[in-house]
This record gives C-alpha cells, sequence and structure tokens, in this order.
C-alpha cells in the first residue's frame, strides 16, 4: 500500500476526467452540421468544413463555410436592426446584456466542457478562469449601458461592427468584442475562429433564449476569406480585429480610406522581469501563468524571461524543477495543467521555430508530454536579441530566459521589441516596480503578477500590438462616435506647389521663410521656395520642405523624449507661455492673416481664439487624468494617460493659424513631441510661430514646422517607423493614402477631409483631442490580501 509520505513525494494524481454527456449529445443533435446565426435564426446548412478536438484529432462537427452572399445576408440584418436597438434606453438594453450573463452562468459547466473539447485547453482553465469572465464582461458592461448618457453625454454608436477574434480564447474573445458593442447600442456580424467556432454558436442559441432581437447579432463562420469579406464590407462602420499583427496590417491596408472606425489586438512578445530581489518561488509560479498557461497560446504571454545575473542559476534551477512536474495531456482531466496545441498546424509551426533556434546553439530545455498535437513546456536559454526566438511571436509554451545586470539594461532589453502588448515586473522593492512599469513599452503592466484580466481595466497594446482598448472606460469609448456639431463643406484640394523663381518683394527688408526644425530655423533641403498668395497675387515665399526634412524633424522630436517625462504642470506653464506671447504679438499675426486674405473682423477672431485655446490646454495638461479601475481582484489597477511619442499632424488648409495649433497644442499638453505640415496654400502664419516657440521655452525638437506639398509630406510622415501616430486633415484620397501608408509599424491614424470640422467652434478642441494624443497604459498592483 502507497503511505501518504510515498504519496506526498511523488505528487501523483488519479485521473479526474470531466463528464461529456450534456456537450456530447448536443453535438450529436447537430450532427448534420450548423448554419449561421443571421437575423435572429440559424440558416441552412452549406457548404462545411471540419471542426476537431485537437487532443484527440477526432471530427466533432461540421460548419458552414461563409460566402459573400451570407456575409451580406448578415450585414443586412445588423443594419435593418441598428436604429431601433440604438434607440432603445439604456435600460433597456442593458436587461438585455444582464440576461445573458445570468444564462451564461447557468450553461457554464456546458460550455466549459464544449470550449475545452473544441479548442484543447484544459477544463480547469475554461471552468474556472474563461466562463467566469465571460458573465462577468456582461454583467459589466450591463453597467455601462445603464449609465451611459451619463458618462458619455452626446456620444452616438458606431452603428454596425464587424468583428473577428481568434481561437486562443474564442467565447472569451466574443464577450470582449460583443458585450461593449451592444451596450453603446451597436449590432454587430461576429466571425469566430475556423478551427473554434463551436462556442460561438452555442452562444447564438444564449442570445436567442435571452429575447434579443433579431438582427443585433450575427454570427458567420467561416476561414479567412470570410472575416475578409466582412471587414471589406461597405455596410460594416468598424471593425475589431483580434489576431496576428500579419493579418492585422492587411485589415488596415483593407480598410484605409473607407472611413471605418478600427481596433486592432495583436501579437506580442511580452518581457518577464525578474531583479535580484524578487521571490523567486512566486516568480516561477508566475512563469507557469505567464507561458504555460493556455499552451502559450497568448498574444500577452510573457515569452521573454530576464532575469537579473546574480539570481539567474537559482531562478533556472527552480524553473526546471518546476517545469518538470507540470502535467501535459488529456484537457478533460481536471488534474491537467497544459492541454493540447489547438491545431497540428500550430504544433508544427512551434516544434519548426524551436528546432531553428536549436540549430543556432541555444540550449533547448523540455518537460515531456504525450504524442499527437500535445507540445512540452519548454525553456530556451543561450539566446541573443538577434535570434528570431526572441524577436519573434511562436505563439506556444516556449519561453527564452536572458540575463542582465542592471535596470537599465533590463528595460532596454524589454523594450528591445517591435511588439508592446504586455510586461510582468517582479521585486520586493515597489518603487523600483513602478519605476519600470512607468518606463516599459507596453499597454498592460502586472507587478508581482502576470495574466490578470478583468472587464473594467481596458486591454491592448503599443506599436505593432495594435491600438485600442477593450475592457473599461476606454474600451466603450471604441464602439461610440461623437458627432460633429456643425459640418461644413469639405476644402478644395490645392494644387501642388512649385519652386518660385523671379518673384517680386515689397519695399520692407525682406524676410526669409524657413523651416523650424529642432529648435532652430533651417533652410529647407531642396534649397527652394514656393509662391504663397494672397487674394491679389503673391505674399511671399515658404520653403518647399521635402522627405529629407520630414526625416530631420522626425529625428529631432525623437530627441525630445524628455518632454513626455516632465510634470503636466510644467508643460502646462509653457503652454501658457506660448498663449501669454501670442498675445503680445496678436496684432503681428492679424495682419498676416488679413495679407492671405481674411477679413479683419475673422483674421482678429482667429488670433484670439488661438490663445484661448492655449490656456484652455494648458489647464488640461495637469488635469487629463488617468483612473483607478475597480476590478474584482485584489489589486489596484491604474489606468495612466501615457503620451503616444511622435505626433505627425497635417493642418488643414483654412485657418492656418487655428487649425495647425489646435492640432500642436493638445499634442504637445500630454507630453508628445510633433512634427506639423503647416497650411498648404497659406503657410506664413505658421512660419512665423518659430519666435513665439523659442520665446516660451518649448525645449528643442517638441514642435517642429515643415511646409510644403501637404500630401507628400504627410505619406513621408505615415511612412516613417519613428512617427507614432498621425492626424491628417486634408482629401478623401489623402486619408486613404495616409491610412494605407501607415501599416509598417501599424501607427496610429486620425484622418479626416478637411473643412468638415469647424476649427473655430466647439468642434475645435475638446477632450476627444486628448484622447487621440495619448494611449492608456494599465498597471496592476496588488493591494490589500
Amino acid at each position: 500500500m502507497t503511505d501518504i509520505i510515498s504519496l506526498m513525494d511523488a505528487m501523483d494524481y488519479g485521473v479526474a476526467p470531466e463528464d461529456t454527456k450534456i456537450v456530447d449529445q448536443w453535438l450529436a443533435d447537430h450532427q448534420d452540421g450548423f448554419g449561421h446565426f443571421i437575423d435572429g435564426a440559424f440558416t441552412a446548412v452549406g457548404q462545411t468544413f471540419d471542426v476537431s478536438n485537437p487532443a484527440t484529432g477526432a471530427k466533432i462537427a461540421r460548419v458552414t463555410q461563409g460566402t459573400d452572399a451570407d456575409v451580406d445576408a448578415a450585414v443586412a440584418a445588423a443594419r435593418k436592426a441598428q436604429p431601433k436597438w440604438a434607440k432603445l434606453s439604456g435600460h433597456e438594453r442593458a436587461k438585455y446584456l444582464y440576461a445573458m450573463a445570468r444564462h451564461v452562468q447557468q450553461h457554464a459547466r456546458f460550455l466549459a466542457v464544449l470550449e475545452t473539447i473544441d479548442n484543447g485547453k484544459p477544463i480547469r482553465e475554461t471552468r474556472d478562469i474563461d466562463i467566469p469572465l465571460v458573465a462577468r464582461h456582461f454583467y459589466h458592461h450591463a453597467g455601462w449601458a445603464e449609465i451611459l448618457a451619463d458618462e458619455f453625454p452626446n456620444a452616438e454608436p458606431v452603428g454596425v461592427c464587424g468583428q473577428v477574434i481568434p481561437w486562443n480564447f474564442p467565447l472569451l474573445m466574443l464577450a470582449w468584442k460583443i458585450a461593449p458593442a451592444l451596450a453603446a447600442g451597436n449590432t454587430v456580424v461576429l466571425k469566430p475562429a475556423e478551427y473554434t467556432p463551436l462556442t460561438a454558436l452555442a452562444f447564438a442559441q444564449i442570445a436567442a433564449e435571452c429575447g434579443l432581437p433579431k438582427g443585433v447579432l450575427n454570427i458567420v463562420t467561416g476561414d479567412g476569406a470570410t472575416g475578409a469579406a466582412i471587414a471589406g464590407h461597405d455596410g460594416v462602420d468598424k471593425v475589431a480585429f483580434t489576431g496576428s499583427t500579419e493579418v492585422g496590417r492587411i485589415i488596415r491596408e483593407q480598410t484605409a480610406g473607407s472611413g471605418k472606425g478600427l481596433t486592432l489586438e495583436l501579437g506580442g512578445k511580452s518581457p518577464f522581469i525578474v531583479f535580484a530581489d524578487a521571490d523567486l518561488d512566486a516568480a516561477v509560479e508566475g512563469v507557469v501563468d505567464a507561458i504555460w498557461f493556455n499552451q502559450g497560446q497568448v498574444c500577452c504571454a510573457g515569452s521573454r524571461i530576464l532575469v537579473a545575473e546574480s539570481v539567474a542559476p537559482k531562478f533556472e534551477s527552480l524553473l526546471k524543477t518546476r517545469m518538470a512536474k507540470l502535467r501535459v495531456g488529456d484537457p478533460l482531466d481536471k488534474n491537467t495543467d497544459m492541454g493540447a496545441i489547438v491545431d497540428p498546424v500550430q504544433r508544427a509551426r512551434i516544434a519548426e521555430l524551436v528546432e531553428q533556434g536549436r540549430a543556432t546553439g541555444v540550449d533547448v530545455h523540455q518537460a515531456t508530454a504525450p504524442d499527437g498535437c500535445f507540445y512540452a513546456p519548454t525553456l530556451i536559454t543561450g539566446v541573443d536579441p538577434a535570434s528570431p526566438l526572441w524577436s519573434e511571436e511562436i505563439f506556444g509554451p516556449v519561453v527564452t530566459m536572458t540575463t542582465f545586470r542592471t535596470v537599465d539594461d533590463a528595460l532596454a532589453l524589454a523594450n528591445n521589441s517591435r511588439y508592446g502588448l504586455a510586461a510582468s515586473v517582479w521585486s520586493e522593492n515597489i518603487n523600483l516596480c513602478l519605476d519600470t512599469a512607468a518606463k516599459v513599452k507596453a499597454g498592460v503592466v502586472w507587478i508581482n503578477a502576470t495574466n490578470l484580466f478583468d472587464a473594467a481595466a481596458g486591454f491592448g497594446g503599443y506599436r505593432e500590438s495594435g491600438y485600442g482598448r477593450e475592457g473599461g472606460r476606454e474600451g466603450m469609448l471604441a464602439y461610440l462616435k461623437t458627432p460633429l456639431a456643425k459640418q461644413g463643406k469639405a476644402e478644395p484640394t490645392p494644387a501642388a506647389p512649385h519652386a518660385a523663381v523671379g518673384l517680386g518683394v515689397s519695399d520692407d527688408i525682406d524676410r526669409t521663410a524657413k523651416l523650424y526644425v529642432g529648435g532652430k530655423q533651417a533652410r529647407p533641403d531642396s534649397g527652394y521656395s514656393y509662391a504663397v498668395n494672397g487674394p491679389k497675387g503673391p505674399v511671399g515665399l515658404a520653403p518647399l520642405g521635402s522627405r529629407k526634412d520630414i526625416r530631420n524633424a522626425v529625428e529631432a522630436a525623437t530627441k525630445a523624449s524628455g518632454w513626455g517625462k516632465a510634470t503636466g504642470h510644467n508643460r502646462a506653464q509653457v503652454l501658457y507661455y506660448i498663449g501669454e506671447n501670442l498675445s503680445a504679438r496678436a496684432a503681428e499675426f492679424e495682419a498676416r492673416l488679413i495679407v492671405l486674405g481674411q477679413s479683419k473682423t475673422a483674421a482678429k477672431a482667429e488670433v484670439e481664439t488661438t490663445i484661448r485655446r492655449c490656456f484652455w490646454y494648458a489647464a488640461q495638461a495637469d488635469k487629463f487624468d488617468g483612473q483607478v479601475h475597480s476590478t474584482t481582484g485584489r489589486m489596484v489597477t491604474i489606468a495612466m494617460n501615457e503620451p503616444l511619442g511622435v505626433v505627425g499632424a497635417v493642418a488643414p488648409d483654412a485657418a492656418p493659424l487655428l487649425g495647425l495649433m489646435s492640432l500642436i497644442l493638445p499634442a504637445i499638453a500630454l507630453g508628445n513631441a510633433v512634427v506639423a505640415v503647416a497650411s498648404q496654400s497659406h503657410p506664413l502664419a505658421a512660419t512665423d510661430l518659430y519666435q513665439v516657440l523659442e520665446t516660451s521655452d518649448v525645449p528643442a525638437g517638441v514642435v517642429n514646422i515643415i511646409t510644403g506639398p501637404r500630401d507628400d509630406l504627410a505619406k513621408t510622415l505615415a511612412q516613417h517607423d519613428n512617427v507614432d501616430a498621425i492626424w491628417y486633415f486634408g482629401s478623401t484620397e489623402g486619408c486613404a493614402m495616409v491610412e494605407a501608408a501607415s501599416t509598417g509599424n501599424l501607427k496610429q491614424t486620425w484622418t479626416e477631409i478637411a473643412g468638415l470640422r469647424d476649427f473655430t467652434g466647439q468642434d475645435g478642441q475638446g477632450k476627444q483631442f486628448l484622447s487621440r494624443a495619448s494611449q492608456v497604459k494599465n498597471i496592476w498592483v496588488p493591494y490589500g490580501e
């Protein structure tokens, strides 16, 4: 007989299989296949593809492949239902979301088992993490629906939302997408992943049980072509995508110029930083949660361990010991730690990347795993930052470990990535943790924890991990729009400027306008200027800026990163100073605007409004606060508004002073550096600004002003990998060009047809501008027991 001591030493477990009878019967009831869920009912089964259980390889269902006609029907149903759904009171929409939360709880065990069979993740995870979070999201967003009018005054739903979700958290990703969209008054066309569509179809039945009005939720199954049809459909007003960075780029390019809203939650290569004073045993358990949770198939997985050199040997030993104890096998066994990889294709990709790394001489340490679609927990040491194992998202249970000596080394390694989704920091020194959290480039930072999620806290990344947030207040904003109070007419597209030769000058001393780059006046690299015309002909010359001038300005803006570290109070003082100096020279700027063709009254109003705007954004610089989110765990989840970095701002042609400053001021108020392209037709009001900026203590490089061919300069900004966001107010064609050209580093874009927004009125300033000028970092800090 085995004694208790032996059992405790071996830590052997008997099997504890989950009962699957109810799910098996449900699948048997649909053995002929599943249709789509469109306009409140399931369609007839069409051409199908097989869905398999990754743990066994057995075919468990047949699901209809969505066609263009299916997508058309779903979008039409959503469009028809949207006005009536949006007109419901927030309370009425809240009741539906509340009902869906309750029904998810009622069907919790069924959904957990179905998810495990379909996806391969352990039943402990689906039962204890995924499904409770699904219910939490619907409860939370029922609350947002209830108080929407109070919390988001004047906001409106976007309309019809096309949503494409991945296979790693099939039902949870559905909840992340659907709950805020419906709470805001939108209708939805959603495509689940080809590998894992079953819980989405089960949820459609739940929505029908709850009496959700037909057309509000539509689910179309299929492969990537179906997703592309949804994202590219003319009847879709917003696209929300979670998946790979490569596909995110395709969607960004596909939607360019369409006017669609777009949020992207993409890949990651998240750092897991262990300082020398960390609780190493706790950190090892953190690694288990960071990379071996869900078989490492997590976009924010802590796949790069950075450990202090002094404790690295001990940490590695502890980690190998713990890794060897992980139980890999039947996902339906309640004792299983790691289940199956979602599909043999994905498993083959993981194995290929590891073998490529092994060929470079790294050390590969692996535990054991059964045959089939399973992959052993893997630790790789001796990896340098040039290795694909370091830089590429493997999306499997594979983690690299690298050492560092100093805090600066750790940060340099952590930020040495094109991604910026999440990070985890481990130290008993909370000051060190918070300092590191502020400096690491990631949208989510966990302190002495990892992979914590809650509906009240936004989730999303920086850099090539995408943009937009899901969850919390910021997640709701992604599904709302604020209409213009007064919509104008599109500006005519100005003619391309040409180098001017032989332009006469006045009797006054000639003043040659220059660019403003890095805190200094600069001649354009082209060596040319172009004529600026007033009502009666040429009134001066402006520098003919080029690609090289944009490059110089971006370099100067990048070097001005210290501006983002200044306090809001310090930035406010500078903005007040700009307003003060502009006020002192108001007559000069009014005269310039009159020469450019404005009436005396209009010129005076434009200068006065610009001065007031300086003071308004100065006031906001230390008041546009973050929040502490009320999450369900014992954590303080701090949402910090951080600067984007370098913002390219392309001003409209009209209101040459006010339009330009309405873009510069909110950006610099929140700590960004700006490369501004001035009004192409009337740039001299902008070139006059350099003296105001120089005398207002604006640090060199914080504001850079380029003049010249608007769209050529905008394209260079959009393509530049060191530009983090671009705001463009110009032509319809220019909007499409900027969005398509921004796909390189997936920079955030704000594009509008110039002339529609009245910069002289209430639409010319506001918190919308400040939101555009910032990105939210959510920091999870332990609090209480």
